[in-house]
């Protein structure tokens, strides 16, 4: 039976050490990014996101839309103009309800509870207003559940990321120099502790930006402002009340280490390192040692 040269048996356990070193690594690495993996999924949402593709040209509900591509307008049922027309004022009063993740949805698991956003004189002749009442779940209450889509970007669409997310209310008619107001949303009925009011985004004089994130760009009843006045330039306004599920529920991270600082009467912290917390013994560390162990090895050689 023939021998394998010294130098070539070298350099087989050469290549074997690497080897090693390498899976070694990958029982490191692969875990590590699975638990990554898992905690980016670990928010527990209370009600799954509620989609609804906005309508597209030829579709029954979709309404009209800029030549330029600036706006477009969707069927709405709770659209009114007013009787008699007084002038050119128009505007929107909306609310959209996010799950803990920051998805729009429809109020499935919130029944019986209503959100109730006050109107001034101004709109006291639409049949929606006086004041704005928002019953959950939208899909057993009302005909077009949602109605515009507000939020997000697309390509494919003038405005909005082409998925139906808020509840709206809109009006025609109100005069130049006339005053739209509302005043701040309550939330009433059987799941009101489960909703939170974010606040308000109220956008007059101009277009209406999709480009924002709901939750960051809602402020203050205060800064909102309430209202809006109707002029020659600015003859349309509108307000986005938004409401979110309560932060009550946490990630599931988190309620894990709760869970077990209770139970244990320490803080929920696993006394073994994990792979990425290892002291000394990282990607860089497993590095380090495959150098070392060639060098080692290959001095053998000499």
């Amino acid at each position: 039976m023939s021998q394998l040269h010294p130098r070539v048996w070298d350099r087989s356990r050469v290549g074997l050490a690497v080897l090693l070193c390498l899976s070694l690594i990958g029982s490191i690495v692969a875990p590590a990014t699975v638990a990554a993996q898992d905690a980016s999924s670990a928010m527990n949402v209370t009600e799954e996101a509620y989609t609804e593709p906005a309508p597209e040209p030829g579709d029954e509900y979709f309404e009209a839309a800029a030549e330029d591509g600036s706006w477009v307008s969707y069927v709405n049922p709770r659209d009114e103009y007013r009787d008699p027309y007084l002038g050119d004022g128009s505007g929107k009063i909306c609310t959209v309800l996010l799950n803990e993740a920051g998805e729009p949805i429809v109020g499935e698991t919130v029944p019986n509870t209503t959100v109730r956003v006050p109107t001034g004189e101004t709109l006291e002749w639409h049949s929606s207003a006086d004041p704005m009442t928002v019953e959950y779940p939208l899909t057993e209450h009302y005909d077009r559940p949602l109605d515009a889509d507000q939020f997000g970007t697309s390509d494919d669409v003038a405005q909005g990321d082409g998925y139906m997310d808020s509840h709206c209310i809109e009006f025609h008619g109100p005069a130049i120099g006339d005053e739209i107001e509302y005043g701040e949303a309550t939330v009433d009925g059987e799941y009101a502790d489960e909703i939170d009011v974010v606040g308000y985004i109220q956008r007059d004089g101009y277009a209406w930006e999709t480009d924002i994130d709901p939750v960051d760009a809602a402020t203050s009843y205060e800064e909102a402002g309430g209202g809006w006045t109707y002029r020659e330039s600015e003859s349309h306004g509108q307000v986005v009340v938004v409401l979110q599920f309560a932060s009550a529920n946490q990630p599931e991270t988190e309620t894990a280490a709760a869970t077990d600082t209770n139970a244990n009467g320490t803080d929920g912290t696993d006394s073994s390192a994990t792979a990425d917390e290892a002291p000394g013994f990282g990607l860089v560390g497993s590095l380090v040692a495959i150098l070392s162990l060639v060098a080692a090895l290959l001095g053998r050689q000499q």
